[in-house]
């Protein structure tokens, strides 16, 4: 069942080849689609494009639907194009299913026969009558074009609240372990070569602070989507006396997407900057994930791993793999690449709507779902990396303490080019003594690794994250 059906026979195979891969990203899409319909339907009332009774079969048919569409396994069946056409065609088969209650999809409602001894009868067939014709015109003054860009923006908006959370979570995680470890030391590295004495409470916290940023990065992504492009139409607005701002303020969004022609040329630089905000959480995470992978790794030491987080050799008895970092990086590794592939299927598209904008879909879904998963798996594996201590009394870091030896004769009055050059030549002669390790006091340093000031950041970051936007608090503010 197609809304552009004119009566004419199109091929099964191109349906199939169009449509198939549609319905299963659309099936994400529904409740958000309901809603932004609830929206559309009680400004075409106001608007005097509607009537009343129409505008609340019409509400209480996609209450009905969204409760359908939140059952777990739900899918959109081989009979409907899209979403846009199951919520539409549904709203109207509900009515004939239940001609007994002006309520079309009221559960339990059976059909009302007209008898003798039944005269309200004609009067309930007559409101389903009523109910299956506003079906037909909840699509009046849009078109499937904004109505998909509206799905796409709550979904956005709702998903980067629900990511922003999880990283949130993840970025505690490493500040309670940058905390934990802050007084445990550890070689720095410059070109692969050991150069100067850090703290694992410096290593975990800079993780911490990546993750913020990548939060920022999501939160203007993020912001692009909070604006309304409902009744732009297939891209050139409408001659129907619609009221855009009704529409958008009952969605939550922030502002419009002002200009009709506009709401189009969005699509695909909205997916490029939401999965390259992604793309750089999955940066943070992967690097993560490389570091663990060659810190345990043999001529290093600096952490293991609890068994349950390795895997083992067919033929090696002796292999404690880091399988699940390997995987971790891989994935974020690929999650880095969509944004290319964004550009790439959008590059040099005419004006308008283009139906290469469908696959847009599969990418942007699998991202958010694959980085979920990813920070997920990550924040329960940092509960199996096991902290060696003793790394630095290990004779072979002796010179990372060169640094050290030579800002002590600074503050002995050596200027430090004379200083550094006397450190040399004990470094390289093999002669050089470990010193006391001094005090480090500035912010981001060994002693004062700056974790409070990146939790007060963090905090700050996840007020750009507005609560409220999920399908069911959409629906009840609207209701």
């Amino acid at each position: 069942m197609h809304l552009w059906d004119k009566g004419g026979k199109t091929r099964d195979s191109l349906i199939s080849f169009t449509c198939d891969s549609d319905r299963v990203y659309d099936a994400r899409l529904a409740p958000y689609d309901i809603v932004g319909s609830m929206a559309h339907a009680i400004m075409l009332e106001r608007c005097g494009l509607i009537t009343a009774g129409e505008k609340e079969s019409l509400l209480a048919g996609l209450v009905r639907l969204l409760e359908e569409v939140e059952q777990e396994g739900f899918s959109i069946g081989k009979e409907y194009e899209d979403i846009h056409s199951w919520v539409e065609i549904r709203l109207g088969e509900m009515a004939r299913e239940n001609p007994g209650n002006p309520d079309p999809g009221h559960p339990g409602s059976e059909p009302v026969r007209k008898t003798p001894g039944n005269p309200s009868a004609g009067y309930k067939a007559s409101q389903a009558a009523v109910a299956a014709e506003a079906a037909g015109k909840l699509h009046t003054g849009r078109s499937r074009n904004d109505q998909v860009l509206t799905d796409l923006h709550l979904y956005i908006r709702h998903q980067s609240y629900l990511l922003a959370h999880e990283l949130k979570d993840l970025t505690d995680s490493f500040l309670d372990l940058s905390d934990k470890h802050r007084d445990d030391l550890m070689p720095g590295f410059t070109h692969m070569q050991a150069a100067m004495v850090t703290s694992f409470g410096l290593w975990f916290a800079s993780y911490a602070e990546s993750l913020c940023d990548d939060l920022q990065v999501l939160a203007g992504a993020s912001a692009l989507a909070d604006a309304s492009p409902l009744g732009t139409a297939a891209g050139y607005g409408t001659s129907l006396p619609i009221d855009r701002e009704l529409t958008a303020s009952l969605l939550g969004f922030q502002r419009l997407i002002v200009t009709s022609p506009y709401a189009q040329m969005s699509r695909g630089r909205t997916e490029r900057q939401v999965t390259g905000a992604i793309a750089s959480v999955a940066n943070t995470i992967g690097r993560f994930a490389s570091d663990v992978i060659l810190f345990m790794s043999p001529g290093y030491r600096f952490v293991s791993l609890e068994d349950d987080l390795t895997t083992g050799s067919s033929i090696m008895p002796q292999k404690k793999n880091p399988d699940l970092f390997e995987l971790i990086r891989a994935r974020c590794n690929r999650l880095q690449a969509v944004p290319g592939e964004v550009t790439l299927m959008t590059a040099g598209l005419p004006p308008g709507y283009n139906r290469d904008f469908q696959e847009l879909k599969a990418l942007l879904f699998d991202s958010f779902e694959g980085i979920v998963e990813l920070v997920q798996v990550m924040r329960g594996a940092l509960e199996g990396i096991v902290v060696r201590k003793d790394i630095i009394s290990d004779a072979r870091y002796n010179d990372i303490f060169s640094v050290e030896e030579a800002n002590r004769m600074v503050r002995e009055g050596v200027p430090f080019r004379d200083a550094y050059r006397e450190v040399a030549k004990k470094a390289g002669a093999g002669s050089f003594a470990v010193p006391t390790l001094e005090e480090y006091t500035h912010t981001g340093s060994i002693g004062n690794t700056g974790t409070e000031l990146i939790r007060r950041r963090l905090g700050e970051l996840m007020e750009y994250f507005r609560p409220g936007g999920s399908p069911r608090e959409l629906c009840d503010t609207i209701r």
